[in-house]
């Protein structure tokens, strides 16, 4: 967004903390002045996710934000919207990363290292792994595994796909975009589980699939860093995977992490069919490395 188009907007959350912000209480107050400095992040954010980095409840959150004049959150979420233009494009996120770094190097690394060390510690904090004992227990009754991702997780869902082959199971990547991934739904089957890494939009790659599995009745595990994830309300299994700050390039470490969790979780539940396949891999190998008979 231009800037001349940025002042074609009118800020009304700045205007009515302008107006209403020394009237707050010291708590409200600290509410108030960490949606105004955090605008974008906020937009992501539950009012629990907004206590949790204010020392606050989402009680004092949900009464700092109808104290500035809003129905809401959602009515909040609504105006922010409206003035920063919604949805925060690569190329902002990937700006506002490289200003927070300034072309250091250690600054880089330690910002890659500090956001996998965070999302490490949640991913493995006891309800999630409450979750993936859950999809692990879904998966060992299922007889095949489907894994979904687009964009750069198409690049896991191909990984994770490969990793449960070898380990004995029958598994397959749904990365395609577009009509191409109507091929791959077909490989999907009555019986099946599918793992999807979704956020919090709704793109029509996620409903296609989540269609087919609602038609031949195949339960989701669904991966989201997303507060309100779309396909939430579909899933049988929902792990929490953080992918960084909303308002920078995201990570995708955690997510391939998590997603070995699930697989060597389920290898390790199931120690004599990984066995049996890594071995029957092992004489594939052989076989492919045997030189052509005659030569």
């Amino acid at each position: 967004m231009t800037a001349q188009g940025r002042k074609a907007r009118v800020d009304r959350f700045g205007e009515r903390l302008r107006s209403r912000g020394a009237s707050l209480s010291p708590q409200l107050k600290v509410v108030a002045d960490y949606i105004n400095e955090n605008r974008r992040t906020a937009l992501g954010q539950s009012a629990l996710e907004i206590a949790a980095e204010t020392g606050t409840s989402d009680a004092t959150v949900i009464r700092a934000v109808q104290a500035l004049g809003f129905d809401g959150l959602k009515d909040l979420k609504r105006t922010l919207a409206g003035f920063l233009g919604g949805v925060v494009s690569s190329a902002d996120k990937m700006t506002s990363t490289t200003e927070q770094l300034a072309r250091d190097v250690d600054a880089s690394i330690d910002f890659v290292r500090a956001g996998h060390i965070a999302g490490i510690e949640q991913v493995t904090s006891a309800e999630n792994r409450r979750a993936i004992a859950n999809a692990i227990a879904l998966m060992r009754e299922r007889a095949g595994i489907g894994i979904f991702g687009i964009g750069a997780s198409a690049i896991l869902a191909d990984y994770a796909a490969r990793l449960l082959m070898r380990n004995g199971r029958h598994a397959y990547a749904l990365n395609r975009t577009g009509i191409a991934l109507g091929e791959q739904l077909l490989a999907m089957r009555r019986g099946d589980v599918l793992i999807m890494m979704g956020q919090a939009s709704a793109h029509r790659e996620g409903v296609a699939a989540l269609e087919e599995a609602r038609r031949l009745e195949v339960p989701m595990i669904l991966l989201t860093g997303a507060a309100s994830p779309a396909f939430g309300k579909q899933a049988q299994v929902v792990v929490k995977v953080p992918r960084g700050k909303s308002e920078t390039v995201p990570l995708h470490g955690v997510v391939l992490a998590c997603l070995e969790m699930i697989v060597f979780g389920l290898a390790a539940v199931e120690p004599e069919r990984s066995l049996q396949s890594l071995e029957r891999l092992h004489v594939l190998y052989e076989d492919i490395r045997r030189p052509p008979r005659g030569t």
